[in-house]
């Protein structure tokens, strides 16, 4: 993540299909790629990279596999299932791979997300302080 305050820039749809099914990227998007697997929303962009890689089977299956059509989708059913399974368990290791393809050293994305929700914590425990306090205020203003 950057000292400016400009978003890193995206890669189009090719290139994000190409990245969510494991490819790398061009060096001009690694801020992108870091920025990609340590925002807020990291688990959520995890699982959409995982069901795009998992479209393709799924469509073969669906469309190719000469049985009837709901052996085909319970077939499908069970494959996703186990598919998202494997992606959740490992979810940390395969964003550190991707940041590591984007050319920073190991551990960078769990050091950034640890950081990023120390923050959040301080912030949060302000906010609070600040209520408590404001309370406290219109509790003695009441007396």
């Amino acid at each position: 993540m950057g000292t400016t305050s400009r978003p890193p820039a995206r890669p189009g749809v090719l290139r994000w299909l190409g990245y969510a099914m494991g490819g790398g990227l061009p060096a001009r998007y690694s801020p992108w790629v870091l920025h990609d697997t340590t925002t807020r929303t990291w688990g959520l962009r995890h699982l959409a990279r995982a069901l795009v890689q998992m479209a393709v089977p799924i469509v073969l299956i669906v469309a190719l596999v000469p049985a009837p059509a709901w052996i085909r989708l319970m077939t499908a059913l069970g494959g996703l299932l186990l598919g998202l399974v494997f992606s959740l368990a490992y979810m940390a290791e395969t964003t550190e791979n991707r940041v590591k393809k984007a050319g920073y050293p190991p551990g960078t994305a769990t050091a950034a997300r640890e950081r990023a929700a120390r923050v959040r914590e301080q912030q949060e425990r302000e906010r609070r302080r600040a209520a408590a306090a404001r309370r406290a205020a219109r509790r003695r203003a009441r007396r």
